[in-house]
């Protein structure tokens, strides 16, 4: 099990992702999402819920990634709202909505993560 803070940034969430998937961590990622957020992953095939990002990240650990942080780009937030990016170190750019909770944490609502330049 890896930290599990909340995101009190949009940006913390792309962090959070990298350090989670390192360890393994499937139920930390999950925790990034809203319970009906979508993840367009792997690229062609678009997961909907907590349920279906699961089984998306039980398969991609399993295959034990090593991610390293690209540049994070600064969020765009508007209200409760934000646009986070990330330019990985292959040049592909991952794209996600985030959106603040009432209890003033971030998640995310819509993550492209493998957005071909």
């Amino acid at each position: 099990m890896t930290n599990r803070k909340a995101a009190t940034e949009p940006n913390d969430l792309g962090r959070y992702f990298i350090e989670r998937a390192n360890a393994g961590d499937v139920d930390g990622l999950v925790a990034l999402y809203e319970p009906n957020a979508v993840l367009a992953f792997p690229p062609g095939n678009l997961a909907t819920g907590h349920e279906e990002i699961r089984e998306v990240y039980e398969r991609f650990v399993a295959a034990a990634p090593v991610l390293s942080p690209g540049r994070q780009h600064p969020a765009l937030v508007t209200g409760d709202l934000a646009l986070t990016a990330s330019t990985l170190t292959n040049g592909d750019v991952t794209v996600e909505v985030a959106r603040r909770q009432p209890d003033g944490a971030w998640l995310w609502v819509a993550d492209q993560p493998a957005l071909a330049p």
